[in-house]
């Protein structure tokens, strides 16, 4: 079986690690009543609206 020489640093294994984790900005679409940004598939924050229906009441 193999066995390392020497230690991996600390440094050296998050690195690794480091390069299969890219962050990126979730992506949002416009509502279609109110036009405001929301995520995909999810209640719209502005309006309360999902489908065209409203969902949620949202106190303005």
């Amino acid at each position: 079986m193999a066995v390392p020489k020497r230690k991996t640093s600390k440094a050296r294994r998050d690195k690794r690690r480091a390069a299969n984790i890219k962050m990126t900005a979730p992506h949002l679409v416009e509502c279609k009543s109110c036009h405001e940004k929301m995520m995909p598939h999810h209640v719209c924050p502005s309006c309360g609206k999902y489908k065209g229906e409203e969902v949620v009441a949202v106190d303005e």
